[in-house]
């Protein structure tokens, strides 16, 4: 019997602002509407997860601080059915994670302006292992987690400490990373990667692990780039999947050597309203997928559509909906 999905990591509040454009230093823009929203891995996908699928099992794993943003965080989590009991309220005034996310009303791009709070406490021993109950254990954003960044002695990282232990449960893996630019980057994030049976991330993260540009000169994507990525992550450990997800398409590369390419879907002008979360509904997508053993064109199909929905909403999980529907968006933009 299938046991669910847990997703261990940031649990971050989204304080969306939608500008009328971003401005140089030193200059003023308008805010013109203003929301609160829960993010971050944890919520993000979890909340994903359990809107696709009222009947999968989702639990959540992370700290909040024992503040209102803590109690509106957990209030969502709990809203859309997920086990919160692996949730940690950290006291001594910590403060809950959150984010400041700048959007531009014109295109959808934003900027984020971020403060750690109670993920920075979030650590190895908060997470029982031998009592977590699932079949695949997720974990993100690496790079945004202190305790789970730091090194170990045996694994590189306490991340990929914790994904070992995982897999020692004989949980399915997964990972999912920020972007950031500098060294830290892959000395932080590659340690895990031998750690995961899966690996979703975008091009860009994709490319900084494995040193391969994924985008010529003029910004278009190389298909055949894209695929030496994937490749390089599965010499870099990955156990079965290694996904790449852009704006224009989704790619899965598998331990058997296929590797699939499904486009995005044609939105029309005005439909997106925001961008905050897209990467993550698209990782739930492919989990769920993996999950119920889609084969890779189909589960690369459902993601795109996840990601689709996602950015029908200014905020990072507004706009996703029931498989159902989910599917149903996919037939009316597939062409």
């Amino acid at each position: 019997m299938k046991k669910g999905i847990s997703v261990a990591g940031n649990i971050i509040i989204d304080n969306v602002k939608i500008i009328d454009g971003y401005p140089p230093q030193g200059n003023l823009c308008n805010i013109r509407a203003a929301s609160k929203s829960t993010g971050g891995a944890v919520c993000n996908t979890g909340i994903s997860l359990a809107r696709l699928d009222r009947g999968l099992r989702v639990s959540a794993l992370g700290c909040v601080g024992g503040d209102s943003d803590g109690e509106f965080a957990l209030g969502r989590l709990r809203g859309d059915g997920l086990d919160v009991s692996g949730v940690r309220v950290q006291g001594g005034g910590v403060p809950t994670g959150f984010t400041d996310v700048m959007t531009d009303g014109n295109t959808g791009a934003r900027t984020f302006f971020h403060a750690r709070g109670a993920n920075a406490s979030f650590d190895f021993p908060h997470i029982d292992f031998d009592s977590l109950s699932c079949d695949i254990f997720h974990m993100g954003y690496a790079l945004l987690l202190d305790k789970f960044d730091a090194p170990d002695p045996e694994c590189g990282t306490v991340m990929a400490k914790a994904l070992r232990a995982a897999q020692k449960k004989g949980l399915k893996t997964s990972l999912d990373v920020v972007s950031e630019n500098g060294g830290r980057f892959k000395r932080i994030v590659t340690p895990s990667l031998k750690y995961c049976d899966y690996a979703v991330m975008n091009e860009i993260e994709g490319g900084m692990i494995s040193g391969i540009e994924p985008r010529d000169a003029q910004g278009a994507i190389i298909p055949e780039n894209i695929e030496k990525i994937c490749r390089a992550l599965f010499a870099a450990g990955v156990g079965e999947y290694a996904v790449i997800h852009c704006p224009e398409a989704g790619y899965m590369a598998c331990a058997d050597g296929k590797f699939v390419t499904v486009p995005s879907l044609r939105l029309p002008e005005g439909y997106v309203q925001g961008t905050v979360g897209a990467g993550d509904a698209f990782c739930a997508g492919i989990l769920y997928s993996l999950y119920k053993e889609y084969e890779p064109a189909r589960a690369l199909t459902l993601a795109a559509a996840c990601a689709a929905a996602n950015l029908s909403a200014s905020d990072s999980v507004g706009g996703m909906r029931s498989l159902e529907d989910t599917w149903a968006l996919d037939k009316k933009y597939r062409n």
